[in-house]
């Protein structure tokens, strides 16, 4: 007895077009980025921020959340910051107290919403100062306050084949 397969045969007899979508491919690659998506709920034991229904956010974790490390804290750790906000000028200069605390007040604004998006750490360098930050928004974030507040330049670079911007804020 020979199998016979039942093909359903379609409405539309056109020719359709291949298929590309098949494999989609991740437009910027971010090495931080996990492939599978986590236990549900799952805490960060560093920073205790909680996984749950697909997001990070801020809260208490179930008693039985599993632990795994989150993204921003790995970055962290490993100080590979995802976006880079350069200030510098002589208004910097005159003005670093009060500059400082509108970075921390913008980072405090985007880290409430969203926990994975954080300042790694602050250097002063050669006048300049340089912050570091877990992800691509708070750079852009921090650089269009600045400019709203008090004016300068603003130049924003996001790196089209990697997870990075490069901010530059400049007041002579």
């Amino acid at each position: 007895m020979g199998e016979h397969i039942h093909e359903p045969r379609p409405h539309d007899q056109r020719p359709q077009p291949a298929r590309r979508d098949r494999l989609i491919q991740e437009h910027v690659h971010d090495p931080y980025k996990r492939a599978a998506k986590l236990s549900d709920p799952t805490v960060c034991p560093q920073c205790g921020a909680v996984y749950h229904h697909g997001r990070w956010s801020w809260g208490l974790p179930a008693v039985d959340a599993a632990k795994e490390l989150c993204q921003a804290c790995h970055r962290v750790n490993d100080r590979y910051p995802a976006g880079t906000v350069t200030l510098s000028g002589g208004f910097l200069g005159s003005h670093r107290d009060e500059i400082l605390a509108a970075v921390h007040h913008q980072e405090r604004l985007e880290k409430d919403e969203h926990p994975l998006h954080r300042i790694i750490g602050i250097e002063h360098r050669d006048g300049d100062m340089v912050v570091t930050t877990t992800d691509v928004h708070l750079p852009r974030r921090i650089g269009e306050a600045l400019h709203h507040a008090y004016a300068g330049d603003l130049d924003l670079h996001y790196d089209k084949d990697a997870y990075y911007v490069r901010v530059a804020w400049r007041r002579d």
